[in-house]
């Protein structure tokens, strides 16, 4: 003979009056919310607060005579036809265009050399590729700022050595290109290790059938490995088209070296600074801030769910 047991219910014992009942299940309630009410607090404190007051902060505007003044989208309408914005926006949009899939391509070429067992130190070459990821931004533009000078770097030893200004990556020309190279060599190392850590979650069943099935190292990078990939690619591009958005250091540290090169809006995460810290314009450095924030969002979420459609496919 079997027994079941059931769930005390006010219908089914009548001992239970549907009062007590309810308040159990507001206690539970109320215990949920205490749970993730330290986060709630500190998301509310870092996220929350400065969003509001930057939007605050847009729909006024600091007038000589009067103080801070509502202006509603006055701010906003100047901006659609600043040319500086749009001159920073087009930059870094070819930035994204161009880097990010170079970045992404170097790093699942490096995780796929290091996930096969035909390279010899696979460790050696994980540990050397993430390292420039472990190096400080500041410390990275540094470097590399060195090596670019044409009057003192390495390029100067090179226009030395070939007897004219050949190599200049500092040049108004090439200084996108510069600043991309700088990033795809800080964050490959990142990436690799995100689409590395994926493929050693792969079954080794899978290997194992490919391998009877006569596939070669190509098929099983296109039926096995790409689609296993999926989910970390979508990650690793939200993070870099934010990331290219975001682009503030590289131009900011370089810009000494170079002032005729790279402006105060090179950038509008740069143009957004420059006019909080040094032209006193927080009103429409705010403005700056909520149209890129908006930018960003829309574009990353547009990937994300593209990504997941390809994801059900």
């Amino acid at each position: 003979m079997t027994t079941t047991s059931t769930v005390p219910d006010a219908r089914a014992n009548p001992e239970v009056p549907p009062v007590k009942l309810e308040v159990r299940r507001q206690r539970r309630n109320w215990q949920g919310w205490a749970f993730v009410a330290p986060f709630m607090a500190v998301f509310a404190l870092v996220f929350i607060a400065p969003l509001a007051f930057a939007i605050y902060l847009s729909l006024y505007r600091r007038q000589m005579i009067g103080g801070n003044t509502f202006v509603g989208l006055e701010n906003y309408s100047q901006l659609l036809s600043d040319a500086s914005f749009w001159s920073g926006l087009s930059r870094v949009l070819l930035f994204l265009v161009i880097q990010v899939p170079i970045m992404l391509i170097l790093a699942l070429a490096a995780a796929f050399a290091i996930d096969s067992a035909r390279l010899h130190a696979a460790s050696f070459f994980r540990l050397m590729i993430f390292l420039p990821y472990a190096v400080p931004a500041v410390v990275a533009v540094l470097m590399w700022g060195f090596i670019y000078g044409d009057e003192f770097g390495l390029a100067a030893n090179l226009n030395d050595f070939l007897g004219s200004k050949v190599v200049t990556p500092l040049s108004q020309k090439w200084i996108l290109a510069s600043i991309g190279n700088i990033v795809t060599w800080e964050f490959v190392g990142y990436n690799m290790l995100l689409f590395y850590s994926t493929l050693t979650t792969i079954p080794g069943d899978l290997f194992e059938a490919a391998e009877l099935d006569g596939a070669g190292a190509f098929r099983v990078i296109r039926s096995i490995k790409l689609p296993a990939l999926r989910g970390s690619l979508v990650i690793a591009t939200i993070f870099s088209i934010i990331g290219s958005f975001q682009l503030f250091n590289e131009p900011n540290i370089l810009r000494p070296l170079i002032k005729n090169v790279i402006t105060s809006d090179y950038t509008p995460n740069m143009y957004a600074y420059n006019l909080a810290f040094a032209g006193q314009q927080h009103n429409y450095s705010a403005t700056v801030a909520i149209v890129m924030g908006v930018i960003t969002a829309v574009i990353a979420y547009v990937v994300q769910l593209r990504g997941s459609r390809m994801e059900e496919r």
